[in-house]
């Protein structure tokens, strides 16, 4: 499996136009008797870093460590923002207040997933020239610390011309690549820069080319690159995927890895997050660009502004790779590889639930435990009981289905993220090296008689068991058979 632990050595320095994401969630039951429009009964109410500032946390969440640079108004909202980022491990903000201006805020209502309507407070406008040159002092202070220069423009004026130049003349001068997720239709601006990211339409903006096919995708970015002085260009393509042209290597074409596409919010966010973590750790740029496509494609199956770990990285990335050999899809892994991804999952703050047995003809119970056991946790590893485990424990006609099929049945469950096998009468060892957080058995067992409680309760873990489902076992499945 790939290793993304370079993420970790790498600074990434981030400016842009930072903004509050304020998510208004609620039911919708009725159109209001005063104009047809939908009444939202708010229920709750998220705040989370936007803009630039989302940047900055999908390079948290991927293990990286960012300096983020932006403009804030002194308001109580930027004042909010700066506590938000504070409590996120791995940025270190160095904000701008600009007295006059506010802060960037986008406020969505949502009900039942959907979006109802986005209200925005701002005031998108080039910085004065003092805040200019506060926002290039603070960049010549921190450049020299960081592997990768992120520009997040979403046009609310800090990144004017001048801003831009300078960042990068700076960041070009220390060897850092640079990253820009550009709104201006003029690419020229970003003149020196690395890699641009447009997406569709400011593609077609730029260049006249709406790049619907991978052969006008092609032709924009070659247009893109004779307009400016760029090393690349990065168009993100919807369901369409990636396609990278490079003045180098040609074009490649990167296909879309979403499974289900819930919320696009903050995307791009995550496209240069991921596209600078790696050129920052001085991987290739197609390689690059896959990881970011591969990136891209889980976020948006997520609602919100969302991001990615470096866990769910290598986990899809393992995926892929096993469909792009055309081979089935499974989970199976050896305890000492699954030690160490359980230790990335802790790193990424997820609970880890585990769940043990024989497994041996699949049914209703097994699933119900299964949910069970998932819905308490973030990643659910299931240790299989190996053949000669299972005969010495059910006798010399068990199992019925080998430890090969049994793995692959298991790897179907959506509910389970891991499969280990071990050939033990009892998962004490793999318990013992996993160190789970949370152990589930099923209700026909006293927690004190349950292997591996003591451990797990002993480290500040939960054991719990599930209920059972009358009349759904293995063996009575196979009385009913041999009955029959």
């Amino acid at each position: 499996m790939l290793d993304l632990s370079f993420f970790g050595d790498t600074v990434v320095l981030c400016v842009g136009d930072v903004v509050l994401d304020r998510f208004i969630s609620g039911e919708v039951k009725r159109i209001s008797p005063e104009s047809p429009v939908p009444v939202l009964l708010a229920t709750g109410e998220t705040s989370l870093p936007g803009g630039a500032s989302n940047v900055g946390r999908n390079i948290a969440a991927l293990g990286g460590k960012c300096i983020l640079i932006g403009a804030i108004g002194d308001d109580s909202t930027g004042r909010e923002l700066t506590q938000i980022l504070a409590a996120v491990g791995g940025i270190e903000a160095d904000m701008v207040t600009v007295e006059g201006r506010p802060t960037a805020e986008k406020t969505r209502f949502v009900a039942h997933g959907q979006h109802l309507l986005r209200m925005d407070r701002e005031k998108a406008q080039p910085l004065s020239a003092e805040a200019e040159s506060a926002v290039i002092g603070k960049v010549a202070r921190h450049i020299a610390r960081c592997r990768a220069l992120v520009l997040s423009d979403y046009a609310k004026g800090v990144l004017t011309e001048k801003v831009i130049a300078e960042c990068i003349a700076l960041a070009k001068s220390h060897g850092a690549p640079v990253v820009v997720d550009p709104k201006s239709p003029k690419f020229s601006r970003y003149d020196g820069a690395t890699v641009v990211t447009p997406n569709m339409s400011e593609t077609a903006a730029a260049v006249g080319v709406s790049p619907t096919t991978d052969a006008l995708a092609e032709e924009a970015g070659r247009l893109a690159l004779r307009d400016a002085d760029l090393q690349a260009v990065l168009i993100t393509r919807a369901e369409n995927g990636m396609t990278l042209v490079s003045r180098d290597h040609g074009a490649t074409h990167l296909r879309a890895s979403a499974r289900e596409v819930f919320d696009v919010v903050g995307a791009g966010d995550t496209v240069v997050a991921t596209l600078a973590l790696a050129l920052g750790s001085r991987r290739p740029l197609e390689e690059s660009a896959r990881l970011a496509n591969v990136a891209a494609g889980l976020v948006v199956a997520k609602r919100g502004t969302a991001t990615v770990t470096r866990s769910e990285l290598l986990d899809e990335i393992g995926r892929l790779s096993l469909i792009e050999k055309g081979q089935s899809e499974t989970k199976y892994s050896s305890a000492p590889a699954l030690a160490e991804r359980r230790k990335q999952w802790e790193a990424d703050g997820l609970i880890v639930g585990f769940a043990n047995g024989c497994f041996d003809i699949l049914h209703i119970g097994h699933l119900h435990t299964l949910e069970f056991a998932r819905a308490h946790c973030d990643r659910l590893i299931v240790a299989l009981n190996g053949d000669e485990s299972i005969r010495r424990l059910k006798g010399p006609n068990r199992p019925i289905n080998s430890v090969d099929d049994r793995v692959r049945m298991l790897s179907a469950f959506t509910s389970v993220d891991a499969v280990v096998v071990f050939h033990q009468d009892t998962p004490a060892e793999v318990i013992d090296l996993l160190q789970p957080d949370l152990l589930v058995k099923g209700a026909d067992y006293a927690i004190e008689n349950i292997v591996g409680a003591a451990t797990v309760l002993a480290r500040g873990g939960k054991v719990l068991t599930c209920p059972l489902l009358p009349d759904r076992s293995t063996t009575g499945i196979i009385k009913k058979t041999q009955i029959a």
